[in-house]
């Protein structure tokens, strides 16, 4: 279960605890295409986790079947299972008495890799993630910061190249500029490697930013929507889903896209002192940036050189 991005399937999933009337994960339904973040979001108690937890059978389901690539977990291992899944969660869960490298290598390890691959693999991916190996691989989390941290905790899930990634409010305990970098980050990762990726969040924002679909949960388990974030904000399914997307929907929308999506006005069009914008800004930045700097004009610039400007009226339309 090493290599290429897996298909996951969720076929009536279904955890009942005894004693509780309701199911923490009622017939959950839906499929994860093969190289696609999913983001499960909703309430407190919706089940987000739990669902999570049932894919590596660190839960175990009452019914229904979960799938990976065709195969149902219940004729995995368990210990084969988790190897082959790369799971990330909030509080990170580094070994604290061992160094980062120890800490990265730690699957491969028992999966009896050569010591020398293993050192090679820890450098790469310390490297992928933004850290240094000559500074870092001799050191120990409590040596780290929860950025930093979080990152070796990244590395540690790819170390075996696992085809699927379970991720449990990662970056939730992260400042917001850390963790705005990390999400960054993580998407362009996902750009050059294509990882099936299930990451549960409560934050709706990371989740319209981060997700390829998303899977709005309600209370007692059950599905409210399944769709890409797009589809989310302009037709959400019912009054609860359009309530936790929040009434600034289409604000939220504007995240979704780029400056370098819009047609471009002409450059002589701004005034010389226009503010100056990549193209890879989205429109919900680009917004509230013309409106700090109360300008109606901005240009957009790549590398010095000017592609063309946009209006705020261009923007909002």
């Amino acid at each position: 279960m090493a290599g290429d991005a897996a298909e996951l399937v969720f076929d009536e999933a279904t955890k009942r605890y005894s004693g509780r009337p309701e199911p923490a994960v009622d017939m959950l339904s839906l499929t994860v295409p093969a190289g696609e973040i999913c983001v499960l979001v909703g309430p407190s108690g919706c089940g987000k986790t739990t669902a999570l937890k049932l894919v590596n059978r660190l839960i175990s389901l009452t019914s229904g079947d979960i799938r990976i690539d065709g195969r149902s977990i219940g004729d995995l291992d368990p210990v084969e299972l988790r190897r082959g899944i790369g799971y990330v969660i909030q509080q990170v869960g580094l070994f604290p008495h061992v160094t980062v490298e120890a800490n990265v290598g730690t699957v491969p390890r028992l999966l009896g890799w050569p010591k020398q691959r293993i050192r090679a693999r820890t450098t790469e991916l310390l490297e992928l993630v933004g850290l240094e190996p000559d500074r870092d691989l001799g050191r120990y989390p409590a040596e780290l910061s929860g950025g930093q941290r979080q990152r070796v905790g990244l590395a540690r899930a790819l170390a075996a190249d696992p085809p699927l990634m379970l991720m449990d409010e990662p970056f939730a305990a992260i400042d917001p500029i850390v963790r705005e970098r990390l999400q960054d980050e993580l998407l362009q990762l996902q750009r050059e490697l294509r990882k099936t990726i299930v990451f549960v969040t409560h934050d709706i924002d990371e989740a319209i930013k981060m997700g390829d679909r998303i899977a709005i949960l309600r209370e007692g388990g059950h599905l409210a929507q399944y769709a890409p974030p797009a589809e989310l904000l302009a037709e959400p399914a019912d009054e609860f889903v359009a309530r936790f997307v929040g009434a600034d929907r289409a604000l939220k929308g504007l995240a979704l896209r780029r400056l370098s999506d819009l047609e471009l006005g002409p450059a002589d069009a701004a005034p010389a002192d226009a503010p100056k914008l990549p193209p890879s800004t989205t429109l919900r930045d680009a917004l509230g940036f013309l409106i700090a700097a109360r300008a109606d004009t901005l240009l957009v610039a790549k590398d010095g050189h000017v592609l063309g400007s946009l209006t705020r009226d261009a923007l909002l339309q």
